[in-house]
């Protein structure tokens, strides 16, 4: 009976991790290049029960009595990495992907310490010193890996190639970067992801939109369809276990109630 009891707890965590993550979906609905997220789950390995100390089979022989299934095992998170909508935005230094890679980025951590993210949210903007940044104030490097520096008083285009012209000359040329196998980068915060140990990067093939940005690739109707499916599965294990519950607190009050 307790077996069935934590069988539907595994169940609980289960659902519960599938609606943090659609949760998040959600809330990033209209978050610029975020990558929506989804989970996998998987059955604990059958455990084989055994007779032990029967006397019919052998005192010293084992024999298998069938298999045990111990509920369902929260899996990996994965990341969807399919192209967002693009929305028009005629802004010259909002910028998208038309393809795969990612915009290079210089993050400065708390220690002062600096590393590259990488990120398909292109809302770029200058500062007063004419360098290119995000709205977390993080630089957008060049092919060279250096800080974009433009000048501010000067009309400023951006071909397919990312390459930045101001009166006709090219300044400098976006770095666009992919890597041979996804599964070797991991999230960091929302829409910024890190290459991992065995990652290999290379030359991003993806067009550079100027005046669009990448929306998220995210469809409410469908997370909020999965979050109905998720709110069901969570309440007939709830069932189970309360279940589960009465049926123990009859076994305890009554049947094993001393005559």
């Amino acid at each position: 009976m307790l077996r069935g009891l934590y069988t539907a707890h595994t169940g609980l965590r289960n659902e519960q991790n599938r609606m943090d993550i659609l949760t998040n979906n959600l809330a990033n609905a209209s978050t610029v290049g975020f990558k929506k997220e989804g989970s996998t789950s998987q059955p604990f390995r059958e455990v084989l029960a055994v007779k032990i100390k029967d006397s019919s089979v052998g005192l010293g022989t084992v024999q298998p009595i069938g298999h045990s299934r111990l509920g369902v095992k929260i899996g990996e998170n994965y990341t969807d990495y399919t192209q967002g909508s693009f929305r028009i935005t005629d802004n010259t230094y909002d910028l998208a992907l038309a393809g795969s890679g990612f915009f290079a980025l210089e993050y400065t951590d708390s220690q002062g310490e600096t590393s590259t993210k990488y990120t398909r949210a292109g809302n770029f903007t200058l500062t007063q010193d004419g360098y290119l940044v995000n709205n977390d104030g993080m630089y957008v490097l060049d092919t060279q890996n250096r800080r974009i520096q433009l000048d501010t008083l000067k009309d400023t285009t951006i071909d397919d190639n990312g390459v930045i012209f101001q009166d006709e000359r090219q300044v400098a040329q976006i770095q666009v970067t992919d890597f041979e196998d996804y599964d070797y980068l991991e999230k960091f915060g929302d829409t910024f992801f890190q290459p991992v140990e065995g990652a290999t990067s290379m030359e991003g093939s993806a067009e550079v939109k100027s005046g669009v940005l990448e929306m998220s690739n995210m469809s409410v109707i469908s997370e909020m369809v999965n979050m109905i499916a998720v709110t069901r599965a969570y309440e007939s294990n709830q069932k189970i276990m309360q279940t589960y519950d009465e049926s123990l607190g009859i076994a305890v009050s009554q049947l094993g109630r001393i005559q």
